[in-house]
C-alpha cells in the first residue's frame, strides 16, 4: 500500500467520523459516548486467556487490533480522547504506539490502569463490554439500543480507507492460499497446509480473523470443519481452504477449492462451473440490488450447472422449488465484510428495521438492498453432505439425482468460491482479483 495515499484517506475517515458521530449523538440526545475495546476472558477455573478480539466499534477509530483495557471518549466538536491501557511488566511486552499520522488527531493518555476515564458531566453513553455497575457508577447509559443500532450503521458502507485496508487484507491472504495449494499438490497434510498458509500470510495463528478451514476429501464437505489432521491422507481428491488475514483490523475472507490427483475428472469441471457461475453472480452487484434476489439466482444457477453435468435429470426449476439445490448448498449466498467477519446490520434496514431471513433460507446473512460502499462476500457452493441428499433419496425429487455420480463424487466433500466484493456506484470491485 502506498502509505502517504493510506494516511490521507485514513486522516478523511477520521474526519467522516467525527462527523457522523456529531450528527448522531446530538440525534440521540447525548454528549458523548465512551467506547470500551474490551478485555480477555479466563477460562472458568484456569489462569489462561481466551483468544480475544477488540471491540469493532473502538477498532473503527483506533486502528490496533488487539488492544485491550482501552477507552476512547468521543464529545463533539473535542479531540476525541484515547485513554491507552500499557502497565509496565516484566510476564509481557508492554503495549506501545506507534508513530503514525492518524494518533494526531487524538488526545493520548498512556496508564497502567484499567479503569475508564473521568467522565465530564452531561448525558454521556457507554458502549461496550461494560458491566451495568461500572455504568451506573459514571453516570452514563449502557449499549442504548438505539444508538448502538446506529452505529452499527455507520459501519455498513465503507470509507476509501477501509477498502484499501480490505483490499491489503486480501493481497495477503492470497499469498497464504496460493501457499497452501503447492503444499496440498506436494502431498501436505491438513496441518502442514495450515502451516504454511500461516507463513506465507505472516501471521500467528492467533491473529486470523477466523478459525481456518483448510477441508481435504470429505471434510471439504463439512460448511466450518474445525480440525486438522496431522498425517497426509492416503488419497488427494479435494482441498476446500476458507481462510483469510487482518489488516488495521479489517478482515479478508476467501475460499479456493482445488481438485487433487486422485480426483474424478468430473469434480474439476464442477470447480469450474461453480468459479464460471460466481462470476455472473458477482457481474450484477451494484447499488439498489436486492441480495434475497440474487442468493435466488444462485440457487437456479446451481441447478442449471447440475443439469449440465448430468447429476440431475429435472430442470434447474424445478430442481429449485424441490429443494435439491438447497441440499447441495445449505449456506447463504454470502454476508457483510469488514471490521467483523460477518459484519454487523446485514439483516436490517438503513433504519433499523429487521429484515430475516426467508424462512427456506435461515443461514442466509445478508438480507438488504445493495448500497455504494458496502463490501460483500460471494461464496456459491456445491457439496455432497450426506445428511442433506439421503433424505431427497424416499421423495419423487429424488428420482431426478443420479446417485451414482453422487457416490462417486461423495470423497471429494466440496465446493467453495469466495471472493470480497465492494460495491461501486457503477458495479462491483473485486476485491480479491483486481
Amino acid at each position: 500500500m502506498n502509505a502517504t495515499r493510506l494516511d490521507a484517506q485514513h486522516d478523511a475517515h477520521l474526519e467522516g467520523l467525527e462527523n457522523a458521530y456529531a450528527r448522531l449523538l446530538e440525534a440521540q440526545g447525548y454528549d458523548g459516548v465512551l467506547l470500551y475495546s474490551g478485555a480477555p476472558r479466563h477460562f472458568f477455573g484456569d489462569d489462561q486467556q481466551a483468544s480475544f478480539a477488540t471491540f469493532a466499534h473502538f477498532l473503527h477509530w483506533v486502528p490496533l487490533a488487539g488492544i485491550e483495557h482501552s477507552w476512547l471518549l468521543i464529545r463533539p466538536g473535542q479531540r476525541p480522547l484515547l485513554r491507552f491501557h500499557a502497565p509496565a511488566d516484566f510476564w509481557h511486552l508492554t503495549p506501545s504506539l506507534p508513530e503514525a499520522a492518524w494518533s494526531r488527531r487524538f488526545a493520548i493518555e498512556t496508564t497502567a490502569e484499567t479503569a475508564p476515564p473521568q467522565l465530564p458531566r452531561g448525558r454521556l453513553a457507554i458502549v461496550g463490554e461494560v458491566d451495568a455497575d461500572t455504568a451506573e457508577r459514571l453516570g452514563a447509559a449502557l449499549n442504548p439500543p438505539a444508538l448502538c443500532q446506529a452505529l452499527d450503521e455507520l459501519r455498513v458502507r465503507k470509507s476509501d480507507y477501509e477498502i484499501a485496508c480490505l483490499r491489503e487484507a486480501n493481497r495477503l491472504a492470497l499469498a497464504g492460499h496460493e501457499a497452501a495449494r503447492q503444499a496440498f499438490d506436494a502431498g501436505a497434510a491438513e496441518l502442514d497446509i495450515q502451516l504454511a498458509y500461516l507463513k506465507a500470510s505472516r501471521q500467528r495463528e492467533s491473529q486470523v480473523p477466523y478459525q481456518n478451514i483448510v477441508g481435504l476429501n470429505e471434510h471439504a464437505g463439512v460448511l466450518h470443519y474445525q480440525h486438522y489432521d496431522i498425517e497426509a491422507a492416503p488419497r488427494r481428491h479435494s482441498l476446500l481452504l476458507d481462510a483469510g488475514r487482518r489488516v488495521a483490523g479489517y478482515a479478508s475472507d476467501i475460499t479456493r477449492t482445488w481438485a487433487g490427483s486422485d480426483a474424478d475428472p468430473q469434480f474439476a469441471a464442477l470447480i469450474e462451473g461453480v468459479e464460471q457461475f460466481q462470476q455472473r453472480l458477482i457481474a450484477e452487484l451494484r447499488p439498489g440490488l436486492d441480495y434475497v434476489a440474487l442468493h435466488e439466482q444462485m440457487h437456479l444457477e446451481l441447478g442449471r450447472l447440475l443439469n449440465a453435468q448430468a447429476l440431475i435429470e429435472c430442470s434447474p426449476e424445478a430442481a429449485v422449488e424441490s429443494g435439491i439445490t438447497r441440499a447441495f448448498c445449505p449456506h447463504g449466498l454470502g454476508h457483510s465484510l469488514g471490521l467483523q467477519v460477518h459484519d454487523v446490520a446485514g439483516r436490517r434496514d438503513s433504519s433499523g428495521g429487521p429484515l430475516p431471513a426467508p424462512e427456506r433460507d435461515p443461514a442466509l446473512r445478508l438480507t438488504r438492498t445493495l448500497e455504494a460502499g458496502m463490501v460483500v462476500t460471494m461464496e456459491p457452493g456445491l457439496y455432497v453432505i450426506p445428511m442433506l441428499l439421503e433424505p431427497l433419496r424416499d421423495r419423487p425429487a429424488g428420482r431426478s439425482i443420479d446417485w451414482t455420480g453422487i457416490a462417486r463424487l461423495a470423497p471429494h466433500g466440496g465446493i467453495r468460491i469466495e471472493d470480497n466484493i465492494a460495491i461501486g456506484h457503477g458495479g462491483p470491485i473485486n476485491l480479491t482479483r483486481d
